[in-house]
């Protein structure tokens, strides 16, 4: 896998991504663009692991830092997918510039939260999107920050919110947070996992509280039903404590077609990321294999259980 460090702009913000292209030598490749995931950053060993299966099937993979996050510009302060959204899309717009990417084969990747829940926006809204795989994405950003919380946190919560919202206008600024504490609440899975230890340590510990405002405001749920007729993969994990599985369920329910949903049993969420690596990374090239390809190159087949085009796929594991 060869790698190119690159600079690029999203809504006049310098931006900072990496360009992973297969070791073989070709005109153009068919392109993945991944936005890392909730307080995810491009350069993620988690990431990179995926992206050396992408490669050697013969991807190109373009993963990118959000605005304000690792190698990128912009503003510290906030936590604001729409604004990832928007990061995606211009990162999709620089690919268009490059004679070693095919601009007619381009795919979108999410993985984890946010991740995920970008993929499909960005599907949604951009025809030049061919398919979408969203891995553990978050499809109600108001349901998910809800779930974390029990009943008295939650209207403490809101209600911390609504004075945040009095002082934002009274003076101009507002409450300092923790993203990982005080937005999201981190399961004890999270605070043992060692999934994300090598991004951790930078990530901004303190952004304004009023990003939560625009998760509450995030539901991919509302627009998934405009990828169709493109396909899309997602993929999720059964009694996830940390994206919920019904995030996933919803989003399928509420997609046209063709649809496709694997679930992962007898696992967590980040242990997922291990115990299925191969299964899942295989089932992703397969999908884009199908949809970012030729007509006249032959696909890869599925390794795991079909009927049909529209239908859910359960990954047992053998020690269940």
């Amino acid at each position: 896998m060869r790698e190119e460090e690159v600079m690029f702009y999203s809504e006049g913000t310098n931006m900072s991504g990496i360009l992973r292209l297969p070791d073989e030598q070709q005109q153009s490749y068919p392109v993945i663009v991944q936005g890392p995931g909730w307080l995810g950053l491009k350069d993620s060993k988690a990431y990179a692991r995926f992206h050396e299966v992408f490669t050697q099937a013969g991807f190109a993979v373009f993963v990118l830092d959000y605005r304000g996050f690792g190698g990128s510009g912009g503003t510290k302060d906030f936590i604001n997918p729409f604004w990832q959204i928007e990061d995606i899309r211009n990162a999709i717009s620089y690919l268009e510039t490059r004679e070693d990417i095919d601009r007619t084969r381009i795919g979108i990747y999410g993985s984890g939260g946010t991740g995920g829940g970008n993929a499909i926006y960005v599907g949604s809204m951009d025809d030049r999107v061919k398919t979408v795989v969203a891995n553990v994405g978050i499809g109600n950003g108001f349901e998910w920050l809800r779930s974390m919380r029990r009943e008295y946190e939650w209207i403490a919560f809101l209600e911390r919110l609504a004075n945040d919202d009095l002082q934002w206008a009274k003076t101009g600024e507002g409450e300092r947070v923790s993203p990982n504490g005080d937005i999201m609440v981190p399961t004890p899975e999270r605070k043992t996992t060692h999934y994300k230890r090598d991004v951790d340590d930078r990530i901004p510990n303190k952004v304004y509280l009023r990003s939560a405002r625009h998760l509450l405001n995030y539901r991919p749920e509302d627009v998934v039903h405009k990828i169709s007729p493109r396909p899309l993969l997602l993929i999720c994990v059964e009694n996830d404590a940390v994206t919920p599985a019904d995030q996933s369920w919803n989003l399928f329910h509420k997609a046209g077609g063709p649809k496709r949903l694997v679930v992962q049993k007898s696992t967590t969420h980040y242990a997922a990321y291990e115990k299925y690596f191969s299964e899942i990374s295989t089932e992703i090239v397969r999908w884009f294999d199908n949809y970012l390809r030729p007509q006249d190159v032959v696909t890869r087949q599925s390794t795991l259980a079909t009927t049909n085009e529209a239908d859910i796929v359960v990954l047992r594991s053998d020690d269940a």
